[in-house]
């Protein structure tokens, strides 16, 4: 079974608070969301082309696991932190299903 993917864009308008939130998403966040999903993997990235934009990718083993923790109780609970934490910050989410992977 392919692996799936749970990926979070995230818009922090606000220069001034990117620090901060990049902290907390590095310190708090990711790592609680990771643990509570028991993804395989999770990365961040921070926008070349415009530096509001964040995103983070969290890896499942397969769609099955992916399904599980969007239903579950620890989505509700991070979505509801993220909401609590920064109120001012967009997001959107979307899930992916590998379609093909190329290693050199």
């Amino acid at each position: 079974m392919p692996s799936a993917f749970f990926v979070v864009r995230a818009t922090v308008a606000d220069p001034a608070r990117r620090a901060a939130f990049d902290t907390w998403y590095a310190n708090t966040h990711l790592p609680d969301a990771a643990k509570s999903f028991g993804v395989t993997r999770a990365w961040r990235f921070w926008s070349l082309s415009d530096p509001s934009i964040h995103q983070a990718m969290y890896e499942f083993a397969d769609q099955a696991s992916l399904d599980r923790a969007m239903q579950s109780e620890d989505l509700k609970r991070l979505v509801a932190d993220f909401n609590r934490d920064w109120p001012q910050v967009t997001r959107t989410r979307e899930t992916l299903v590998l379609a093909e992977a190329f290693d050199r």
